[in-house]
């Protein structure tokens, strides 16, 4: 068993979606006592964004690299293989500017490898990373519906990991942005829904 947790805010101790991943990776640890935890907090220490480079050692071919893409392909491919090893994967995705933070596209786009976690056929796309939990922690501001005025933070993220063959949960706070009090009410709500994975 292997837990992989992924942080995205940069809002450091005051993170909502950070308390939710906590309390998710304490839930799962119980469960799952003996399993290897690997952490990354890419709001403090975030990935770079893709390059010409990085596509290419992600994306083609060994033969069709460049020297500069084959020096990067083993830590670029590092990256999709710690979750392709994962069997819970722990998301904490807050909602900045109506979507996800830039430091979680850039952890995202290298997942998104052709032939290796999706393909097309004649029925179109397949998902090919099936088989692991991704279970986003999300947090925003105000109070949003999936796939309402203004939400492209979690309708992103269902239809990206649906797209890979995952069918993701979600366990939110909503009005974080309303005060402590507000944020102390979603979380306790989130506590019982969590309760329940």
């Amino acid at each position: 068993m292997q837990i992989l947790r992924i942080d995205s805010a940069t809002t450091g101790d005051d993170s909502v979606s950070g308390r939710l991943t906590q309390m998710l990776l304490d839930h799962f640890t119980a469960q799952h006592p003996d399993a290897t935890v690997i952490e990354h907090d890419y709001g403090t220490d975030p990935l770079p964004h893709l390059d010409p480079v990085t596509t290419g050692a992600i994306r083609r071919p060994e033969e069709a690299r460049t020297p500069e893409m084959q020096a990067a392909f083993a830590k670029e491919r590092a990256v999709l293989d710690e979750f392709l090893a994962s069997d819970i994967v722990l998301v904490g995705a807050p909602m900045y500017n109506f979507t996800i933070p830039s430091q979680l596209k850039a952890w995202i786009d290298r997942l998104g490898v052709p032939r290796v976690t999706f393909a097309y056929d004649e029925n179109g796309p397949k998902g090919l990373a099936g088989g692991r939990r991704v279970i986003v922690a999300s947090s925003r501001g105000g109070d949003y519906e999936q796939g309402g005025p203004g939400e492209h933070q979690e309708t992103y993220l269902k239809t990206l990991f649906n797209f890979l063959g995952i069918d993701p949960e979600f366990v939110r706070v909503n009005k974080a942005g309303y005060g402590p009090e507000a944020v102390e009410a979603g979380l306790a709500a989130a506590r019982e829904e969590i309760a329940k994975l």
